[in-house]
């Protein structure tokens, strides 16, 4: 057979098409060097700093940071070369659109992005690790990343929560908005940093939110998160898994971005099965996928994908049973999951190009 494949014709090469694909490669190169001139954009406040100054030239920039001037004109043309910035040739000078400013500066806005490039951070940071995952076979623990990996998913996935959340998926669920309202039982499994758990208290004031994550660092940080949104009074946060969690009787069950991560999704689905009550609601949220490989291959696919491999595939097989259903599973393979798991009622009751938004009942 080798033999055969050696003595096999190459094939011909386009020119045109080589030229296009090697345009296509530096293009992804130089996106990749540009995502580290972020974190450290960010880090350094330079966003803030331009976005606050308005057009500015590398030294008045310095002079409002007190950062090196020739370093900052480097990350300025970088940036600039980029597009994430915008460079006015006539004067010089930097500045940001009302739209990067969206981007990069504005932790509050909606469509803020520079925060999870720290999650980019982590994956190049584990490759060593993921590396042995794919010899092994054995998976690596999401404990077992950087710990910019931690703080980065709760920076990107904040946004979303922070746009969608109170204001379209649980009014979109059927009649769960009235409970919190009046006051309800709500369990946040795989809470993390708890940046869901604790926009849901801030919403919803007459009504008492748990969180649950199985990493010990990130319940911690969750507390402190708490404390300083105001809401401690109504929110717990504590370490346990997604099938072993405690209480009962709850009105709302939530996982965010977080079943796919799991060795047995179906156990913890049967675990939130018990926990609810009768007329109880399971709220889940994953990324969005079609069912189908080739209708994933888009930008928002090759992004979920390229961290499934990294992150999540890899978590999930580290644990018991290892189902790795990863990022892109499908309405499909998680109505499968849910009904394994002992429930009959599914329904996707809204959607983001970045969410499925699923609404289950016993």
């Amino acid at each position: 057979m080798a033999s055969e494949t050696l003595d096999r014709a190459p094939a011909a090469v386009d020119p045109d098409k080589l030229n296009a694909f090697m345009g296509k490669m530096v293009g992804e190169m130089g996106a990749a060097m540009s995502a580290s001139l972020v974190v450290l954009g960010e880090r350094l406040g330079l966003y803030q700093a331009l976005a606050a100054h308005g057009p500015a030239n590398s030294f008045e920039l310095a002079d409002a940071t007190r950062l090196n001037e020739r370093l900052i004109r480097e990350w300025l043309a970088a940036q600039a070369a980029a597009e994430y910035i915008t460079f006015d040739a006539a004067t010089g000078s930097f500045s940001l659109s009302p739209e990067q400013v969206m981007v990069f500066a504005d932790e509050e806005s909606p469509v803020f992005l520079a925060g999870g490039f720290e999650l980019l951070s982590a994956v190049f940071k584990d490759e060593p690790k993921v590396a042995k995952a794919f010899q092994s076979g054995l998976g690596l623990g999401w404990h077992e990343h950087d710990v910019c990996l931690f703080r980065g998913t709760e920076r990107f996935f904040r946004p979303g929560y922070n746009a969608n959340l109170v204001a379209n998926w649980i009014p979109a669920l059927e009649g769960v908005e009235a409970k919190l309202k009046a006051g309800a039982q709500v369990a946040d499994v795989g809470c993390g940093h708890g940046a869901s758990t604790i926009l849901m208290a801030q919403a919803y004031p007459s009504s008492h939110f748990t969180g649950f994550d199985y990493h010990p660092p990130s319940i911690e940080r969750a507390r402190q998160a708490a404390a300083a949104a105001g809401v401690a009074s109504r929110t717990d946060f504590q370490v346990a898994s997604a099938q072993d969690y405690p209480g009962d009787g709850y009105d709302l069950v939530c996982i965010f971005d977080a079943l796919h991560d799991m060795g047995d999704p179906v156990g913890a689905a049967a675990h939130i099965r018990k926990s609810l009550k009768p007329d109880g609601t399971w709220l889940l949220v994953e990324p969005f996928a079609h069912d189908n490989l080739a209708d994933n291959l888009n930008p928002v696919g090759r992004m979920f994908y390229s961290a499934s491999t990294m992150v999540c595939t890899p978590a999930s097989q580290s644990q018991e049973v290892g189902l790795a259903l990863g990022a892109q599973a499908g309405e499909g393979r998680l109505r499968k999951v849910v009904e394994d798991g002992g429930f009959t009622r599914f329904r996707r009751a809204t959607e983001t190009p970045f969410n499925l938004v699923l609404e289950v009942r016993p």
